[in-house]
C-alpha cells in the first residue's frame, strides 16, 4: 500500500506515519512545516519505505505514480496557530482539501480527512453525537478554524456522493502525547512549559471548563480502524473522560513536582465550556475505545516534553 499523508510532519502526521510504516506501508508525507517540524519524523529519513516532501498543499499536488490512499492532515490545529494564521488555515481547510480530493479521485485512491470536534463549535449539548449540528460562530476569531474543517467535511462528502470517491471523516478530540510542540498553546504544553520554566500555570477563565484528553496511540488506532471501515459519514475518535481544565493543570502540576502558582487569565471568545465525545459509533462500528488512561499517558508525555526541553535548552 502507498499512502499520501498531507501534515505529514506534524504532530499527528507524523505518529501516522510511523504507524502505516510498521504495517510496511510506503508513505509520501508533504508539509509546508509552518507548523510541522521535520524533527518529527528524523527518524524515518533513511527508510526506504518513506520521503517528506516540503510543499503547501492549498497548491496543485503532484504526485508520480500510484497511489491507494491520501489522508489529508495538514492544518493548523492550535489557536495560537490558527489565530496567527486565519488565512492559512482557511485555506488549507478549503483549497487544500479540495487539492487533496483531486489527487485520491485522479488516483482512484481512498481519501481520509482529519476532521475536529471543533465542528462542535461552543456545544449546547454534552457529550456530543455525530448527529449534532454544533453552535457555530464563523465570525468569531475561531470560526476560521471552525469553518475551515466544516467545509472539508462538506467537500469531502460532495466528492463521495457525486464523485463516487471511497471517503472517510474523523473528528479528533483533544489529544496529546510526544511530539506536540511546547510552544503549541493548548493546554498541556502550555502547562509543561510553564513548570519547566518556573512560570505561573495559567488557567483561562474559572477552569471549571471540560476537556476529554486522548493518548495519541489511541488515537492513531482509531484512525487506522476508521481507515479500514465502510464508514463514510463523520466519526467521533476521543476519550470520554472529562476533566476540568483546572483540575488537569493541578494534576500536570504534581506529575512535574513544581509548586508554581495557578493564575486565571479571561477566557478567549468562543472558548468551548465542554468538550466530551460520544464515542457510541466508534465503539459499535469499529470496536474501538482508549485504553491509555490520563496518568499513563501524562506521565509518556511529560518525559518526552523534559527531552524536548533540554534539547532546545543546548541548541
Amino acid at each position: 500500500m502507498r499512502a499520501v499523508v498531507t501534515g505529514g510532519a506534524g504532530f499527528l502526521g507524523s505518529h501516522l506515519c510511523d504507524y502505516l510504516i510498521d504495517r510496511r506501508w510506503d508513505i509520501l508525507a508533504i508539509d509546508n512545516l509552518v507548523t510541522g517540524n521535520a524533527t518529527n519524523v528524523r527518524h524515518l529519513a533513511d527508510n526506504p519505505r518513506f520521503r517528506l516532501v516540503q510543499h503547501d498543499v492549498t497548491k496543485f499536488i503532484d504526485v508520480p505514480g500510484p497511489v491507494d490512499y491520501v489522508l489529508h492532515f495538514a492544518s493548523p490545529a492550535s489557536p495560537v496557530d490558527y489565530l496567527k494564521l486565519p488565512i492559512q488555515t482557511l485555506k488549507v481547510g478549503s483549497l487544500g482539501t479540495h487539492n487533496s480530493l483531486g489527487l485520491a479521485l485522479a488516483k482512484n485512491a481512498k481519501y481520509f480527512l482529519a476532521s475536529t470536534s471543533e465542528c462542535y463549535g461552543d456545544p449546547l449539548i454534552s457529550p456530543q453525537p455525530e448527529s449534532y449540528w454544533g453552535n457555530v460562530n464563523a465570525v468569531g476569531p475561531r470560526g476560521v478554524y471552525d469553518e475551515a474543517k466544516r467545509f472539508a467535511e462538506a467537500m469531502t462528502m460532495a466528492y463521495h456522493r457525486a464523485k463516487g470517491l471511497d471517503t472517510h471523516i474523523i473528528r479528533i478530540f483533544n489529544t496529546y502525547g510526544p511530539r506536540m510542540r511546547l510552544n503549541d498553546g493548548r493546554a498541556l504544553p502550555n502547562f509543561v512549559h510553564q513548570a519547566l520554566t518556573g512560570q505561573p500555570i495559567t488557567v483561562y477563565g474559572t477552569g471549571k471548563q471540560t476537556r476529554s484528553f486522548c493518548y495519541v496511540s489511541d488515537l492513531i488506532d482509531g484512525i487506522y480502524r476508521l481507515m479500514m471501515s465502510d464508514e463514510h459519514e463523520p466519526t467521533n475518535i476521543g476519550n470520554p473522560q472529562e476533566i476540568t481544565i483546572l483540575e488537569f493543570a493541578e494534576r500536570v502540576r504534581a506529575l512535574m513536582g513544581v509548586s508554581a502558582p495557578i493564575v486565571f487569565e479571561p477566557l478567549p471568545q468562543d472558548d468551548p465550556k465542554q468538550r466530551c465525545p460520544d464515542i457510541s459509533k466508534a465503539r459499535r462500528l469499529l470496536g474501538w475505545e482508549p485504553k491509555v488512561n490520563l496518568e499513563e499517558g501524562l506521565k509518556q508525555t511529560l518525559e518526552s516534553f523534559k527531552k524536548q526541553f533540554a534539547e532546545n535548552k543546548t541548541r
